[in-house]
C-alpha cells in the first residue's frame, strides 16, 4: 500500500514537471502575429467627431495629458476638448484637425489650402500659435479690464478667456464681458463660452504674445 502511494506521488510530480516544461517550450517557440493593411485602402467619407460637454464628463476614464498648468498643459487639454487630439479628424460641421479649425479662422492666419492643412501637422501647431497670438492682440485690453473678476461664479482668467475665443472667437467673449456674464454664445454642439472659461481657467499663457498681423 505505502509503495503504490509512493508511485503516485511520483507520477503527480512527472506529469507536473511534464507541464511545465510544455509551457516553457511554447514561450520560447511563440510567434507574434503580425497583420498587414492593405496601402489601397482609402477611406472616403471624412470622420464626424464631436465632443461634448456632456460625453467628456461621462467618459472619467480617458483623460488628457496631465502637464499641469503650463502652456503646454493648456495646449494638449484644449486640443484634447476639441479632437481627443487628433491631428487628421473633420467633424460635422467641417472644422478641421487636432485644434478644430474653421475655414475662415484659417483664412484670418494666411491658410487657405484646407486639405495641406489636415496633413500637416507642423503646419496645425503654428496654426495655433498664430491663431492664439491673433485673439490675444484682440482681447488684450479685456484681459487687462476683466481678468480676475468673476461671472456666474467663475473666475475670469486669460487662459479661459483665449480657450473661449478659440471656441467662439473673440467677439462673444466681448460680449460675454461686457454683458456682465449675461451673453453666453454656444456652438454648434451646445457648450457655452462659459464652460470654456472655467474649464481653462488659470493656465500660463504668458508664452503668447500679441500680435494683430499673426500669419503663418
Amino acid at each position: 500500500m505505502k509503495k503504490y502511494k509512493f508511485m503516485r506521488k511520483g507520477a503527480i510530480i512527472l506529469h507536473g514537471l511534464v507541464a511545465v516544461f510544455v509551457l516553457i517550450s511554447l514561450g520560447f517557440t511563440y510567434t507574434k502575429k503580425v497583420v498587414e493593411v492593405d496601402e489601397d485602402y482609402v477611406v472616403d467619407e471624412p470622420i464626424n467627431y464631436t465632443v461634448s460637454a456632456e460625453e467628456e464628463d461621462l467618459a472619467e476614464e480617458v483623460k488628457p495629458p496631465f502637464l499641469g498648468k503650463s502652456f503646454n498643459g493648456f495646449k494638449e487639454a484644449l486640443a484634447f476638448k476639441e479632437s481627443r487630439g487628433d491631428y487628421f479628424v473633420v467633424n460635422q460641421f467641417g472644422y478641421l484637425g487636432k485644434y478644430q479649425f474653421g475655414r475662415s479662422t484659417l483664412k484670418l492666419i494666411g491658410i487657405k489650402d484646407t486639405n495641406e492643412f489636415l496633413n500637416d501637422t507642423e503646419l496645425q501647431e503654428r496654426a495655433f500659435i498664430a491663431n492664439l497670438e491673433r485673439n490675444k492682440w484682440v482681447l488684450r485690453n479685456y484681459i487687462k479690464r476683466y481678468k480676475g473678476r468673476v461671472y456666474n461664479g467663475i473666475k475670469i482668467t486669460e487662459s479661459g478667456m483665449l480657450a473661449a475665443a478659440h471656441l467662439a472667437g473673440p467677439g462673444a467673449v466681448k460680449d460675454y464681458l461686457r454683458s456682465g456674464g449675461l451673453i453666453k454664445f454656444e456652438d454648434g454642439n451646445g457648450v457655452p463660452v462659459t464652460y470654456y472659461m472655467r474649464k481653462f481657467a488659470g493656465y500660463d499663457t504668458s508664452y503668447i504674445v500679441p500680435n494683430k498681423k499673426a500669419r503663418i
